[in-house]
């Protein structure tokens, strides 16, 4: 199965709507596994992704850990985050989080919401996160910090009803990733592939940027910097390689 996923059609083969549907579920299931291998997510935290035949859904899985996701546990949800698939499954409170970015933002095709330990003390601190390396520019020039006690007080910090996630998606607003005090982060992506390169190298580059603090002053790249590396690494040039050794690892049932 992953063998067959490496190899992408070409641009004028049309693979049809069940090739199409079936692949972007078969890449949330191994997106997940990815990014539980590489430290992104752990038993909490999801990927969903925007359904690639009807813009109005999206798919994402039933509660359980990201390395254990399989294809059978991707589930279908409208963008009022209802349940659309039949039968009874747990189903994630904080999906709120992708349904908010998906209705607000067309070009969003893929969601990560994680708790990576190296974006932790940027979720607690007054320490901005910048890109300081040339893939860490992927995470995005700018990277806000959305804090649910500005408009709702104290919570459990749970993303879990429409308004706070139309609260978090207007400061994600353009951006690629945003910071959410006290919790953790959450990631959008133009592909399931590119939402992946952007969370793995994001934590990268949160860890570099702590370690560099350690050391001495933190020098960031400049804003022309950041868009010229980020654009260079969202090619297929570079995504596919990194896909490609990611996936050899993160094998699904």
């Amino acid at each position: 199965m992953v063998s067959n996923l490496l190899t992408m059609p070409a641009p004028d083969h049309d693979p049809g709507k069940a090739a199409g549907l079936s692949d972007c579920v078969t890449e949330i299931a191994l997106a997940s596994r990815i990014l539980a291998r590489e430290g992104i997510l752990d038993s909490f935290g999801h990927v969903s992704a925007r359904h690639p035949d009807v813009g109005s859904r999206y798919l994402m899985p039933r509660v359980r850990a990201a390395e254990l996701v399989t294809i059978e546990d991707v589930l279908e949800f409208d963008l009022d985050d209802e349940l659309v698939s039949p039968g009874e499954a747990r189903i994630f409170a904080e999906r709120s989080i992708h349904g908010a970015i998906y209705r607000a933002r067309p070009d969003v095709m893929a969601v990560c919401h994680h708790h990576a330990p190296s974006f932790m003390p940027f979720c607690t601190s007054d320490a901005r996160l910048v890109p300081v390396f040339h893939l860490g520019a992927t995470m995005g020039q700018t990277v806000p910090l959305w804090d649910s006690q500005d408009e709702f007080g104290d919570t459990n910090l749970i993303v879990s009803t429409r308004e706070q996630g139309n609260s978090l998606a207007r400061t994600l607003a353009t951006n690629w990733t945003v910071l959410m005090r006290g919790h953790g982060a959450t990631v959008a992506g133009r592909s399931v592939r590119e939402l992946v390169f952007r969370a793995i190298y994001g934590a990268r580059n949160a860890e570099v940027q702590w370690r560099a603090a350690q050391i001495g002053a933190v020098r960031s790249l400049t804003a022309n910097e950041a868009a010229s590396a980020a654009e260079f690494n969202l090619t297929p040039f570079a995504m596919d390689r990194a896909w490609e050794q990611w996936s050899r690892g993160a094998t699904i049932e």
